[in-house]
Order: structure tokens, then C-alpha cells, then sequence
């Protein structure tokens, strides 16, 4: 949904003065400086110059049909019905955000607690909420969880992890303390596990995706799993859930909680937002006592008629405040029931084609990246993966944009160790002639800043 942009800039000055301010960072004095940036409207122009001038500026925007992206690392190019959309913007979703006397909202509801069967269905495990924010608020409300039950004061995570997901997971733990411990990746870029059994001792959880940061499906999920246990800890698996049409449910691997990004059922990329954070749990009381966010419940009203409420409320800050168990008291509900529709129209058969067709055009994309580069770790990948190059990758970056294609993530900067390396997906709607184009594209630029 756009914004609308009132040209009152003139009048500015005229603003700050009346509420007190000299200027607009004193007015934000509580951002570090230098995070506040200014749009600057053209000054003294009609409310249609703005317009038109606004209209010259986003068309410079190029969608992924007319430039194709192979991105990734997090925010994929997935196709979704139109239907979808259409039914989000009924008037009775659109409006009902977050209702908090819900049980006039007996549709939203619904559709959420349709939401939370589906995910349930999916990941494997029967108590699912109404949604977070995103997957990284998700894996970071599962951090402090999982201190909270164990009574425990480490969470153990991948040092392939989503550069993201560290800062989501170091805003959250920073206030309660809670240490965070990286275990290394081997030589295949999985999980080491003899590092993992000497960081495990005294931790409240450990963290594992599906599939991990490097696109690679996890090898050792169940033995991992097997070693929180054995620790005491709580085994928490982030997945991404499109893949789960072709692998085993987290819920069947021995995970306690599973996190995860619903947004990548019903939602466009839209700049990388809004999401929809997955949170499930075990039937297992001090698991449900702590989990974050809101429950969606079937029950039956004073008539006997079937009818939807919202359990466990007590949780959220607006009713417990400092004693609430999560500081989140909204959450993503539409997109939840973007999620929802998506799944609904996919069904069990849908879900497996499509992560059979993503599988496939992973491997595709895989093998003739290969053919150019060098791709550093084995074994399967699911969107992402990652290719290093003997040049620098900011070069082939801009000449990839200068042919018209928006190349892979640059994760060097995050992972020194791995060089001059990127993260490069696909999905179910890469073209083939779009993975050739890109290797036809990096062919040329490799070959002339070798000269």
C-alpha cells in the first residue's frame, strides 16, 4: 500500500520550531547519528510536481522480469497466485489487524487458526502461534525460550548464520545476557560436530537451519539434535518451510522448537518485507507456557456453535508488561493469512512439486556456476549456493548489473575465510535461459579482468 507525500518542506523549519526542535536528528536525539536521512521533497513545487517528480524516481525500479535476480540469501523471487492478493485485500482481513477483543472477529480468527493447522501439518509439531515478526525475531524469541525453560544462559547457534539473524539474535540476548557460542562449519560447510559436542555443554539450546546459510541441507540433523538432548538443551530448528515437501519435518527429527519464514508462501519480496515469523513447539506444557505470541484456539460458544478465541494471551507486554514472556505485542497476521491461502491452494501434492522444482533448478544453476567458478562446499543445495571467484566480486557485480542481471550476495565481508565469494539462488521461477545468460555474462567478465 503506497504513501502519499505532502510537499510541506518550506514550512519545516516553521514545524520544529512549535515542538521545540532545531532540527529533525534533535528531534530523533534517541538514533545514533547519522542514522536519521532526510527525504528531501523539491522545496517551493505544486503537490503534483512532487508527484510526478516521486514517479520519474521509482521508475527507475526494475522488477526480477525485467532484470533477473539470483540474490538470495534470504529474500527469494517465488511466484504467487493472484488469488492470493486478491483475498488478503477483502475489507475482512485487511482491517482486522491484530484485534484486541478478537472474538468479534470470528473470520480473522479462522483464517489464523488455519494458518497455525497448516504450519502444524508442515514443520511436525502441533502447537503453532499466530505468527512473529520474521524468521530472525522468531529464532531469537527461541533463544530466550529456551533460556527461560532450562534455566540455562547460552544458546549455541552455526557460525554460518545469516548476518541478519546474528544482529536479530544479539538485539534480543543483549538486555537478558544471555551468551551467545558460534560453532564453525567443516570442510563441506556443515555443522562441525566435534566442536558442537564441546560447545553444547551447559547450553540452554542449539540452533540448526534447514537448510543452512550456505544453502546445504544439513547431513547430521538427527545426530545433532541427539547431542542437545544429551546436553540438556533444547533443540531449536529454523527451516525454510518450502523445502518441506521433500524432506523430513523438523517435528520427525527430534526438534523442541521450530522456527522459520511463512512470508515465503503469499508474499512478494516487496524490498524484503513485511514477514511472517513460524513458531512451534512440542505439546509440552512448559514449552507452550513459554512460548511467544498468541495462540488462535477452537472451542464452542454458550449455543454449542463452534467458535474461535485467542488463548495465552497473558504472554505479550500489553496485558503482562515487564512479566510478559516476549515483548511482542503485534504480530504479521495478514501475512500470516497470505500464508495460509498459499498453502491451502498448494496442498500436500503442490508443496512437494514445488520443492521438487526449486531442488532442480538449484542443481541446475549449481552445475554451470561450477563450469566458472569455483564452488567451494559439496553435497545438496536448496536455493542458495555459493561460488568463489579469483577477481574481486564487486567487479563482476557491477558488470552483472551493466548486462542487466542482478547477481548473487556478497558474503565475504561477513565470512573473510571464504574470500571473494557469493550466494547465488534460484527458485521455482528461474529460467533456464536466465542461469545461462548468467554464466554466458560471467564467462566474458572473468575472462577480461583476468587480461
Amino acid at each position: 500500500m503506497g504513501k502519499h507525500y505532502i510537499p510541506n518542506s518550506a514550512h519545516k523549519g516553521e514545524m520544529l520550531k512549535e515542538i521545540g526542535f532545531s532540527s529533525v536528528e534533535d528531534l530523533f536525539s534517541d538514533v545514533p547519528r547519522g542514522m536519521v536521512k532526510e527525504f528531501n521533497l523539491p522545496e517551493g513545487k505544486s503537490e503534483y510536481d512532487v508527484f510526478t517528480e516521486l514517479n520519474e524516481t521509482l521508475s527507475k525500479n526494475r522488477t526480477v522480469l525485467e532484470m533477473p535476480s539470483f540474490l538470495g540469501a534470504g529474500t527469494y523471487f517465488h511466484y504467487v497466485p493472484a488469488h492470493v492478493k486478491y483475498l488478503i485485500e477483502r475489507s475482512e482481513f485487511l482491517t482486522a489487524y491484530t484485534p484486541y477483543q478478537p472474538e468479534i472477529s470470528q473470520g480473522m480468527l479462522q483464517a489464523l487458526f488455519e494458518y497455525q493447522s497448516l504450519i502444524a501439518e508442515l514443520v511436525g509439531l502441533p502447537i503453532v502461534n499466530s505468527s512473529m515478526y520474521d524468521w530472525g525475531t522468531a529464532m531469537a524469541e527461541a533463544a530466550l525460550m529456551s533460556a527461560r525453560v532450562t534455566k540455562r544462559n547460552k544458546f549455541v547457534v552455526p557460525k554460518h548464520l545469516s548476518p541478519e539473524k546474528k544482529l536479530a539474535l544479539k538485539t534480543y540476548t543483549a538486555g537478558p545476557g544471555l551468551e551467545t557460542v558460534e560453532v564453525p562449519w567443516d570442510e563441506r560447510g556443515q555443522t562441525d560436530i566435534e566442536k558442537l559436542k564441546e560447545a553444547v555443554k551447559g547450553a540452554a539450546g542449539v540452533y540448526v537451519e534447514i537448510p543452512n546459510f550456505f544453502g546445504l541441507l544439513e547431513e547430521n540433523i538427527r545426530e545433532i539434535g541427539e547431542i542437545a538432548h544429551d546436553a540438556g538443551a533444547l533443540f531449536v530448528v529454523g527451516v525454510d518451510p518450502t523445502i518441506l515437501g521433500i524432506v523430513e519435518a523438523p517435528g520427525e527429527l527430534g526438534a523442541d522448537i521450530v522456527v522459520g519464514e511463512a512470508a515465503y508462501f503469499g508474499s512478494p519480496m516487496n524490498f524484503g518485507g513485511p514477514r511472517a515469523g513460524i513458531f512451534a513447539t512440542k505439546n509440552d506444557r512448559k514449552l507452550i507456557r513459554q512460548m511467544p505470541g498468541r495462540i488462535i484456539g477452537m472451542t464452542k460458544d454458550a449455543d454449542g456453535k463452534r467458535a474461535f478465541v485467542m488463548t495465552l494471551q497473558t504472554r505479550e507486554q500489553h496485558i503482562r508488561r515487564a512479566k510478559a514472556t516476549s515483548n511482542i505485542c503485534s504480530n504479521e497476521a495478514l501475512v500470516a493469512v497470505a500464508a495460509a491461502i498459499h498453502l491451502a491452494t498448494l496442498g500436500p501434492k503442490g508443496v512437494r512439486e514445488l520443492g521438487e522444482v526449486i531442488l532442480k533448478n538449484t542443481a541446475y544453476l549449481k552445475k554451470r556456476l561450477d563450469e566458472v567458478a569455483e564452488v567451494p562446499f559439496e553435497g545438496i543445495n536448496f536455493k542458495d549456493v555459493p561460488v568463489r571467484f579469483e577477481v574481486p566480486y564487486s567487479v563482476i557485480h557491477e558488470r552483472l548489473l551493466e548486462r542487466n542481471i542482478h547477481g548473487g550476495y556478497y558474503i565475504g565481508k561477513h565470512f573473510p575465510e571464504l574470500g571473494e565469494t557469493a550466494l547465488f539462488a534460484a527458485t521455482e521461477t528461474t529460467r533456464k535461459e536466465w542461469v545461462d545468460g548468467l554464466v554466458d555474462a560471467l564467462r566474458d567478465i572473468i575472462g577480461e579482468a583476468e587480461l
